[in-house]
């Protein structure tokens, strides 16, 4: 029989040498499916980031555009257009003069305002002005004003399609109102009617809380 001389030491130590190679490449390999897994993780996590940080940006557009407007308007309550600082519209018939009759040595007084006009302080109509002007800059541009053209055109200008509201084609026109109440309330927002060069945009009063819905207008 013939021996095999050597030392056990040897083949022990190849042994333990094979053993390692193989644990490493076990560990390398896991190491690389976790980093795949993890890789994948990070792009489904980064998109919806990316998700969340555009629709931040246009609400904070959105109110800093509502802020600007706001800042350069008198502050709520006053409403010049009200006799003698009237909370509420007169509702007394305004004196009219009959063909023929002399009129009054004194002024005539003028009407109190009516609608929208009465329900809005000054705030509210400078605030709207700004807003309509803009507007109907970028409406009058419009040669085929639909309601996807219409829409499109207000996401631009700043308002997110939480503000637009009951875009509805009426012949070659499109019909739309914008919520313009501010963050802290109010009540205002404006009916508008796209229609290129004869674009047209005027404030109307909603609900002071809750969904969107008009209670006073007078349609452009």
């Amino acid at each position: 029989m013939t021996q095999i001389r050597g030392s056990i030491g040897k083949f022990t130590s190849g042994r333990r040498v094979l053993a390692a190679a193989l644990t490493a490449v076990t560990a390398l390999a896991l190491t690389a499916c976790g980093t795949e897994r993890n890789n994948g993780g990070g792009k489904a996590g980064s998109t919806g980031s990316s998700t969340a940080s555009q629709q931040q940006p246009e609400q904070a557009a959105a109110q800093a555009l509502f802020a600007r407007f706001e800042k350069a308007c008198p502050e709520p309550g006053a409403n010049s257009r009200r006799p003698n600082g009237a909370t509420k519209p007169d509702t007394a018939e305004p004196e009219t003069i009959a063909p023929g009759e002399t009129p009054p040595a004194d002024p005539i007084e003028l009407a109190p305002p009516t609608g929208p006009e009465a329900e809005l302080d000054d705030r509210d109509s400078c605030v709207s002005a700004h807003h309509e002007q803009r507007v109907i800059a970028a409406l009058q541009m419009l040669a085929d004003p639909t309601p996807a053209t219409v829409r499109k055109t207000l996401n631009g200008l700043g308002y997110t399609d939480e503000r637009i509201h009951h875009l509805k084609q009426d012949g070659k026109k499109t019909r739309f109102f914008i919520d313009l109440r501010e963050y802290g309330g109010g009540r205002l927002c404006a009916s508008g009617v796209a229609a290129g060069a004869v674009s047209d945009v005027v404030p109307c009063v909603a609900v002071a809380e809750g969904p969107f819905r008009v209670t006073s207008e007078t349609r452009p």
